[in-house]
């Protein structure tokens, strides 16, 4: 039994019936409720579920002004029984905690943010989509809160969650071009926290690479430019001569990424060799140039695995063959999805049955 009370008010104009199921667009469509709890004079209270829409901020608010902000990817899947699954639950908690201190934000209690989770799932159980594909993407964030134009961390902040029902998020592999003169983030920044402003300073980089006609950037560090950290908003990995290849996290430039974990941890199980260790630009031509590239894969939350069918160094592009139906980034994939819709076992507990 719950041991945190939550009042819910239930929206009286539910939006459900006028949601195309068939064609979500990523995003787009919002669930009926929302999460918010308040932290004021050293503490979370005020905790409620209340219909989505519109909040009112003062112009001061200091998020608008110095960017205090921070959020975390979630999904949630229905499986044949109906029952909502929700991957890897407990660790979106404690990576958003991880973000907050950078942050210089308050510590939210994991059983807080669990208890909110569940309460609105079990809520909005409806709004998660049935069928391989489909999901209900879940956006947990906190911001601050003061009314004052003094550069300083926030005294007061507001955490919510809402969600939204989704399709695939890439229907397609992508293409990307070695980005080597925009820097996503720098050692002793805040790229391992998942911060706003992170996603802010990437946009304009990627809008030139896509007017070039790639979809995403790898992004390189921000020193010399000659070793590859992440892939657009997720986390990069290739295979080399048998061998998974991903930029380690420990530096404080990489997000810790929870489909990274769990694609490491299944590589494991198989017994698949990997080292997590940079990749330098040369390394990654000279293998694209004999063709030693086997695979190349984003992994996030939102896409769980985007399969890379060009990539661009140097001024010179090169494809890369469809995943075979064996190949590593196809195993894990399916693998990943079946533990997500509950058809096959969950060995490592990853799943949060409401």
């Amino acid at each position: 039994m719950s041991t945190i009370s939550i009042p819910v008010t239930k929206t009286t104009q539910s939006k459900l019936s006028e949601t195309d199921f068939s064609s979500l667009v990523f995003g787009k469509s919002i669930s009926d409720h929302m999460f918010v709890a308040d932290y004021q004079n050293g503490a979370w209270g005020d905790f409620r579920i209340v219909p989505y829409g519109p909040m009112e901020i003062y112009p001061g608010n200091a998020t608008l002004h110095y960017g205090q902000a921070i959020f975390e990817g979630m999904k949630a899947y229905k499986n044949e029984k109906g029952e909502v699954l929700v991957f890897r639950a407990e660790a979106n908690a404690k990576r958003l905690n991880e973000s907050a201190a950078r942050m210089c934000m308050p510590q939210l209690s994991e059983s807080v943010f669990l208890e909110a989770l569940k309460q609105l799932l079990s809520l909005d159980r409806d709004w998660v989509p049935q069928g391989k594909g489909s999901s209900l993407y879940i956006r947990p964030f906190m911001f601050a809160m003061d009314n004052y134009l003094g550069v300083k961390a926030s005294d007061s902040y507001r955490f919510m969650i809402f969600t939204s029902p989704v399709g695939a998020y890439y229907s397609k592999p992508v293409s990307v071009k070695v980005e080597t003169t925009y820097t996503r983030a720098c050692e002793g920044g805040t790229g391992e926290a998942k911060a706003a402003g992170n996603y802010a300073a990437s946009l304009y980089p990627a809008l030139q690479a896509q007017k070039e006609g790639y979809d995403q950037l790898l992004w390189t560090d921000g020193k010399t430019h000659s070793q590859i950290e992440e892939s657009g908003t997720m986390n990069v990995m290739f295979k080399i001569k048998g061998t998974l290849i991903t930029a380690p996290t420990h530096g404080g430039t990489i997000l810790k990424g929870i489909t990274r974990n769990s694609v490491l941890q299944l590589a494991k199980d198989w017994g698949q060799a990997v080292e997590e260790r940079f990749l330098a630009v040369a390394e990654l031509e000279e293998a694209l140039k004999n063709g030693s590239l086997e695979e190349a894969f984003g992994v996030g939350t939102a896409a769980t695995i985007a399969f890379i069918n060009k990539i661009k160094v140097n001024g010179r592009d090169y494809l890369l063959p469809e995943p075979k139906p064996d190949a590593f980034s196809t195993r894990v994939l399916s693998t990943l999805d079946s533990i997500k819709y509950g058809e096959v076992k969950d060995p490592h507990q990853w799943i949060l049955t409401i």
